[in-house]
């Protein structure tokens, strides 16, 4: 940002305390920027709170590949498969939805991959970076990701897929039969492929290792705030404040990293952001009787199991619903019947569930830059199921921008401008 005398001497306000913008308020902070960390609930405990808590590096490619309008109505009427929608939704849903099958062809998967792989294709690295000195290093586990399926003829349906990753320069092994028995013995015998994914990682537990990433913040000399952010001040087209309640803080510039929850800000500054919540569940087993290896994506369910401290989290329900509907009770009961499908010998001693909102954008590029027209506001979102994969590159980049550093990287396919 070019210097502009009393104003750059305030602060930057980061609005969201999830991974985004704890990443981002770090990053500034080491860059020599003074800090307002503003959200309206405690830190880390949103979306970044309930995701899967895999660094899932290699997971560039889409939701919407080839063949998914043709299975998607199907999915939607089998209470077996992992698609669910409040049907009350539909008539707010069905623009943004048409615009978002829209994007169902190899050329658009291909693209969207090809946005994706800068952002979270290092991400263990990335948050080794973020979270060194901070307390929260801890949390974080090295570890393989591994995508389970019936059968190679199982795996061979998702060749798009692989061969996506393969062009961006992923690697992985191949376990049939008895080879993915010995390296895992702990999943069914009708799951007898396995695609194992080294140099990934694992959270043992996000909500406290982002608490632990805002705590560090405020440790450092950050204000943190709790507050509901109505709009931005702006006099000569330059933020010059944050308005909470009747109160405005002045700043230098703000970052907006709320999530599904940015669109009406977005608004104000001139941008419709087409944005739905893809609503995320997971469910989580206590004291279970034993750990799979390493994170598992079971690709007969679409769903992830993460070993935690203490417990497994499954996670990867999608649910279209809107932001007000509360929880659904039928993506539980399809987590419960998928991991004693996966891991027959399994058994806990209690479950606890949650029900969140993903930012998923049509395009499924997450939103990340300079607001056109509106100097000094920055946007971090809509990293759709990826935000905990992508947050601390994401966060690097914006304190680049705001610091006036150029990033090593073409930002055109994240620009906040395309929605214009």
């Amino acid at each position: 940002m070019a210097a502009n005398g009393a104003q750059d001497r305030l602060p930057v306000a980061v609005i969201g305390a999830g991974i985004v913008g704890v990443s981002t308020a770090i990053w500034l902070q080491r860059t020599g920027h003074e800090v307002i960390l503003i959200d309206r609930g405690e830190p880390g405990e949103g979306t970044s709170y309930g995701n899967g808590g895999v660094l899932a590096s290699c997971s560039i490619v889409p939701v919407t590949v080839p063949g998914l309008m043709r299975k998607a109505p199907r999915m939607l009427f089998d209470p077996r498969q992992p698609l669910f929608l409040r049907w009350s939704y539909l008539p707010r849903l069905a623009p943004w939805l048409q615009a978002y099958l829209r994007h169902c062809t190899p050329e658009h998967a291909r693209r969207i991959a090809a946005a994706l792989a800068p952002i979270i294709g290092d991400s263990h690295a990335e948050h080794q970076a973020l979270s060194q000195g901070t307390g929260a290093e801890k949390w974080l586990v090295p570890s393989d990701y591994v995508f389970v399926y019936r059968d190679r003829a199982h795996f061979n349906g998702d060749a798009l897929g692989w061969s996506i990753r393969r062009d961006h320069g992923f690697r992985w092994d191949e376990l049939e039969g008895q080879a993915f028995r010995a390296y895992d013995p702990a999943f069914a015998d009708h799951l007898g492929f396995a695609a194992r994914l080294p140099d990934h990682g694992r959270i043992s537990d996000p909500g406290r290792y982002v608490k632990d990433l805002a705590a560090h913040v405020a440790v450092s000399g950050g204000r943190i705030v709790k507050g509901e952010v109505g709009d931005l001040v702006r006099e000569n087209g330059r933020v010059t404040g944050v308005r909470i309640g009747g109160e405005t803080l002045p700043c230098s510039a703000a970052v907006l990293a709320t999530g599904v929850w940015s669109k009406p800000l977005c608004r104000k500054l001139g941008l419709d952001v087409p944005l739905e919540s893809e609503r995320g569940y997971h469910l989580e087993l206590w004291e279970p009787s034993l750990m799979p290896r390493s994170p598992v994506m079971v690709a007969a369910g679409k769903f992830v199991i993460t070993p935690m401290e203490g417990r497994l989290r499954l996670a990867g329900i999608v649910e279209f619903g809107g932001l007000e509907a509360p929880a659904s009770r039928a993506p539980f009961a399809l987590l419960t019947k998928n991991i004693q499908a996966a891991m027959p010998s399994l058994t806990w001693k209690e479950t606890s569930e949650w029900m969140g909102h993903r930012p998923a954008p049509t395009d499924s590029i997450p939103l990340i830059g300079e607001v056109p027209g509106a100097k000094g506001a920055f946007l971090g979102f809509g990293h759709h199921h990826v935000g905990l994969t992508g947050g601390p590159k994401t966060g690097r980049i914006l304190a680049q921008l705001i610091s006036g550093t150029a990033p090593n990287l073409d930002l055109a396919p994240y620009a906040p401008s395309r929605f214009q």
